[in-house]
């Protein structure tokens, strides 16, 4: 310790005798880097060094950061402090010591000061930020640090230390990465200890609409929590009549351009305060006030943008009454705004732009969070004067000439059974199963169900492989072609088919077995018999080729006849598939009319 103090009081830079003085007092094994006894052992030796230096400067009635400053007549040296946390930060930014000890030193001389010198540890914080948010430094002390930060800003006045509580917030939104999740509030939680406290009584002597004061700070409860007014109509009712009330009582007082000139916003921004006060006597002032009539206007459409952002469940989505009623009262609350003084046209665009940004930040937490941060791709010099060709492909396009190229080098690559697969029934469903399952909080218009592609092939599929699925399209529409075992139980009985349809199908495909019988059998029976050449008798199961013949001039017809009508038929049946074949073909090699029918059947999907 005697070694490190001694150190601090030397002066020049810490990388002509940093190292040395570590190897002095640790005695490593390795001369370049310690081992994980040795950084144990230097941190205890800082840690007490540190402590002692706080005490000193307690006793002395000193600044933290201030103790031991020596003023010459040339320079102002640093305080043993801020030189101590120097030699360390070297230390760790050359990775000659553990990179998280100098965190562990900036979190204990945090808890051991109190919040004027706090203020000073900060500053140095902030001086020392890009040093700290080095990757090497940055992965080891992280936690450390926003634990620090959160400690000081519980310890902190959100009302008397603003700024400072800003300037934490803003370091740790440049310090953390902008994909860092610690600091997304992933699950939605609201702040209700934030109580907004109001008269629950008239007071006497003040001329005021208590119903009205009452009612008017009482849409802050609602305001500060607003998911449960989804879940009972009870409060969403009592929610839109107090709206309404305030709404009405908005456009009954509007302000003029001279209030809003009384009160410039733009002069006040710098003294304003994070809550409005809520005494009865201030109510009819606090109407008149521009800024205060924004703040409650700007509450409402956050409000809005809540219950109308997207990446919830089924449960947590407004009903379409509710959609209805939002849409209405979000159109008079934009009126208000625009008729708000001074400039209230520019500042509606200014807060819609802002919320429609906010759906970008829910549909990326929706997402997953994935990071933003891309990987620097590196670029290849291109000699100066050298111009870059466009290239020539040999088959017209990158692509064509690649396959031409692919199939020369592989030439098994055609008939390897790998090359084309059929999804099972159950892989290809298991996506709209996901959507329909409704803990998993998908919106209606991001379901699987909207891809006409996609639900043709699932029907081509089912077609093939699961007929009994696909037998529920007709009455169930496509989520009831999914498989019941790919569902929740829940789900399954909304698509399972009753007792009594099964024996129905059932029956339906007997009566239909014994029918094809039945035609089988009357195929095979001769419908023509000719009797010691009487003529021809026409029986009941005639085809109408054999009724053609028999309808003959004369009413007989000799065997010649029947030969000649006999080719007749064949060369027509030839013909006739010659035609379907043609037919085929075209619809093979004509893809377009292939694709307007696709076209014409997935709508009938959709």
């Amino acid at each position: 310790m005697e070694v490190f103090k001694r150190a601090i009081l030397q002066p020049g830079p810490p990388e002509s005798f940093a190292l040395q003085t570590v190897q002095e007092v640790i005695q490593p094994q390795r001369q370049t880097k310690l081992a994980q006894d040795e950084n144990q052992s230097l941190e205890n030796i800082l840690r007490l060094l540190l402590q002692e230096f706080v005490s000193a400067a307690v006793q002395c009635g000193e600044e933290v950061m201030q103790y031991g400053q020596s003023i010459d007549a040339n320079e102002t040296t640093q305080g043993h402090i801020p030189r101590l946390l120097d030699i360390v930060l070297y230390l760790c930014e050359k990775e000659h010591i553990e990179g998280g000890m100098i965190f562990q030193l900036l979190e204990d001389l945090t808890e051991m000061s109190t919040m004027k010198n706090c203020k000073d540890i900060f500053g140095y914080i902030e001086s020392k930020q890009d040093i700290l948010g080095k990757q090497e430094l940055f992965a080891r002390g992280k936690l450390v640090m926003l634990r620090t930060c959160n400690q000081l800003l519980r310890r902190l006045s959100k009302a008397n230390d603003v700024v400072f509580c800003g300037r934490i917030l803003m370091f740790l939104a440049h310090f953390f990465p902008l994909s860092e999740r610690s600091a997304l509030n992933i699950k939605g939680v609201f702040n209700t200890s934030n109580e907004t406290k109001y008269e629950k009584e008239p007071v006497e002597g003040i001329c005021i609409d208590f119903n009205f004061y009452e009612t008017f700070w009482g849409l802050q409860e609602y305001f500060s929590n607003p998911a449960p007014i989804i879940h009972s109509t009870f409060k969403w009712k009592k929610f839109t009549s107090s709206l309404l009330v305030v709404l009405n009582t908005f456009e009954a007082q509007p302000l003029s351009d001279e209030e809003g000139d009384a009160n410039n916003l733009e002069e006040e921004a710098v003294n304003f305060s994070i809550k409005y006060l809520t005494s009865s006597k201030l109510m009819g002032l606090e109407l008149k006030d521009p800024s205060f009539r924004r703040h409650v206007l700007v509450q409402c459409l956050i409000l809005f943008n809540y219950l109308k952002a997207p990446g919830k469940g089924d449960k947590d989505l407004p009903s379409e009454t509710m959609k209805d009623e939002i849409t209405s009262c979000e159109e008079r609350v934009k009126k208000l705004i625009e008729l708000t003084p001074p400039k209230g046209k520019e500042f509606l665009h200014k807060i819609e732009h802002i919320l429609e940004r906010e759906k970008n930040w829910v549909w990326w937490k929706r997402d997953g969070c994935p990071p933003y941060e891309k990987q620097a791709t590196e670029k290849k010099a291109v000699p100066d004067g050298s111009k870059k060709r466009k290239p020539r492909w040999r088959l017209g396009n990158k692509e064509l000439s690649q396959l031409w190229k692919w199939a020369d080098q592989n030439p098994n690559a055609l008939t390897d059974p790998q090359r084309v697969q059929t999804p099972s029934i159950l892989e290809y469903w298991k996506p709209l199963a996901e959507d329909m399952d409704p803990s998993a909080g998908i919106e209606a218009e991001y379901h699987h169900k909207n891809n006409r592609v996609y639900c043709w092939k699932g029907l081509r599929l089912s077609a093939r492989q699961d007929l009994e699925g696909f037998s529920k399209f007709t009455e169930y529409g496509i989520e009831g072609v999914v498989p019941l075992e790919l569902l929740p139980s829940d789900v399954q009985s909304k698509y399972q088919a009753k007792p009594n349809d099964r024996s129905k199908r059932g029956k339906k495909e007997e009566a239909k077995k014994a029918a094809n019988q039945v035609e089988e059998n009357q195929t095979a029976t001769p419908s023509i018999e000719i009797d010691g050449g009487e003529g021809i008798r026409a029986d009941s199961t005639a085809t109408p080729m054999e009724f053609d013949a028999a309808a003959l001039p004369g009413g007989t017809s000799t065997s010649d006849e029947l030969q000649k009508n006999g080719s007749d038929t064949d060369i027509g049946q030839e013909a006739g598939q010659l035609e379907a074949d043609a037919e085929v073909e075209d619809g093979i090699i004509d893809e377009t009319d292939a694709d307007a029918d696709a076209d014409a059947d997935l709508d009938a999907v959709g």
